[in-house]
């Protein structure tokens, strides 16, 4: 396909997005809440819009599909009222890095029913427990899932690689996790400063970005191994099959069930099922009742990419901007419709350390990156592709009517030449004025709380988020009351590997 027809205005307008955002419920004096997730919210086994990640004490809420950012904001703030209204005094947590946490052990895992399907997510969740540590999986963030209509699977995979190699770029621009809790780093190695002597409980590094993103965030040294190809379908199928089916020793130690009897994790594999996999964007497909990701994939290509490694926004109340939606399209637009050569495990190395200094070191002056074999001060390479994504912002502008992918693009651009505006320069500021990552972090949170509660809420949104509640609680027991299989024969059925349709 000719980059006239990628971005035809047609095609343009059929763009489609969506958010899935992440938030900790915390206390008034700003611990984790290790209440259970409010009944009131319905089951997060089937509620199609709020449920948990890993935590019991972390919210996941989840927009529909959206032709346009303004209406994908309208829903996530609709979610958020709802959200705000059903948790009384509890806040939502407004960073990426978590608050004051308690003792591991003490960190309580989501919990989905008695079902098979029910039980099987709560032991994943428990293996990752045992593979990571719960204080890692308890940082938090916004997947952005996007398509455009008529992409082919190639394409898509051309997209990804790209994004891979100019994602920094949104790192840069949008990480707001510059600094964290002690808590979070205790016995460990973190290699972080205290923000100051008055103040050694907030720990960070002074032009971090991203620290989500980087070595404290989601990376593991066993998926380290990992050199997952994305130069086409049947490569990147190919390098998870064998970690979602070959033992791995450190983990078959830790074995399927402990010595009570109860379960530890659903497999002893380098991956114990396809969401295991850290990566900074994925390939996605819809997936059908009891279906596995990979075999969705295999039988019926790429559907649309979900994005992975936007940070919350402190400063805005649902965590992501509009603007920002915008800076996303485009930036996908332009890694679609650039030139994509095959990636190499050289340049997949390269990747991963450009994407640990972006994270840890992305706003220092003069810090460069490798590019083709050499290396390219960041900022200049930055610069060169928010230059490359102007045009397309005004293919969307022609396209969808107005000037907001212009306007999006030339604030993007404004802030790469001004790095103390960039939301991670902002938070670490904020840290320090308030005294604490935690104290600045806990003003935005009930900031946050106060304007979405103040906000005007439409009675028949109310009603319907009332209704989707009852009817998932509902739908949880039927699907316990039909559920005859012992787990383990369930257990071991859901990880042969002929679901996974090599």
């Amino acid at each position: 396909m000719t980059n006239d027809n990628l971005l035809a205005p047609e095609r343009l307008r059929g763009m489609r997005r969506g958010i899935e955002k992440e938030s900790l419920r915390v206390l008034a004096g700003n611990g984790l809440a290790l209440t259970p997730h409010p009944i009131a919210l319905g089951s997060a086994l089937t509620h199609p819009y709020i449920t948990t990640d890993f935590s019991e004490s972390q919210l996941e809420l989840i927009t529909g599909v959206h032709a346009d950012a303004e209406s994908c904001l309208r829903e996530l703030t609709e979610l958020h009222q709802f959200v705000y209204r059903a948790i009384g005094e509890e806040r939502l947590w407004v960073s990426s890095m978590p608050c004051g946490l308690p003792t591991d052990e003490t960190i309580p895992i989501g919990r989905y029913g008695t079902s098979n399907i029910g039980r099987a997510k709560s032991v994943y969740r428990a293996g990752l427990g045992h593979r990571y540590g719960k204080r890692m999986q308890t940082i938090s963030g916004i997947h952005y899932n996007w398509s455009l209509p008529g992409l082919s699977s190639a394409e898509y995979f051309a997209l990804i690689r790209n994004f891979r190699r100019e994602s920094f770029v949104l790192l840069l621009l949008f990480g707001a996790s510059p600094a964290v809790c002690g808590s979070f780093v205790e016995g460990r190695e973190h290699g972080l400063q205290p923000l100051s002597p008055e103040h050694p409980h907030t720990l960070h590094l002074p032009y971090a970005t991203s620290l989500r993103m980087g070595r404290l965030g989601y990376q593991s040294d066993a998926q380290a191994s990992l050199a997952v190809s994305y130069n086409c379908l049947d490569s990147y199928a190919g390098s998870l099959q064998g970690a979602l089916t070959q033992p791995y020793a450190p983990y078959e130690r830790i074995g399927v069930r402990n010595l009570g009897g109860e379960y530890n994790q659903l497999g002893t594999s380098l991956l114990q099922i396809e969401n295991e996999f850290y990566s900074s964007i994925r390939p996605k497909r819809v997936i059908r009742p009891g279906e596995r990701p990979l075999h969705a994939l295999r039988e019926r290509g790429v559907e649309y990419v979900e994005v992975r490694l936007m940070d919350l926004d402190p400063f805005e109340d649902v965590g992501i901007a509009a603007a920002t939606m915008r800076v996303i399209d485009v930036f996908l637009l332009h890694c679609l419709q650039s030139d994509s050569p095959a990636d190499t495990p050289e340049e997949i190395a390269a990747l991963a350390r450009n994407q640990q200094l972006t994270a840890s070191r992305g706003r220092e002056p003069g810090l460069e990156l490798e590019r083709a074999g050499g290396r390219v001060k960041l900022t200049e390479w930055a610069a060169e592709v928010l230059e490359s994504c102007a045009p397309i912002a005004r293919q969307m502008d022609a396209a969808l009517g107005g000037s907001a992918y212009t306007e999006a693009m030339a604030q993007a651009q404004a802030a790469l030449q001004a790095p103390e505006s960039l939301p991670s320069a902002r938070a670490l500021a904020g840290a320090r004025e308030h005294g604490s990552f935690t104290r600045f972090t806990s003003a935005c949170s009930e900031r946050a709380r106060q304007q979405v509660l103040a906000l005007p809420m439409d009675p028949a949104v109310q009603q319907r988020l009332l209704q989707q509640a009852a009817d998932s609680v509902a739908e949880q027991c039927r699907i316990e009351a039909a559920d005859h299989e012992p787990f383990e024969t369930f257990r071991q059925r859901y990880l042969d590997p002929t679901t996974l349709g090599a």
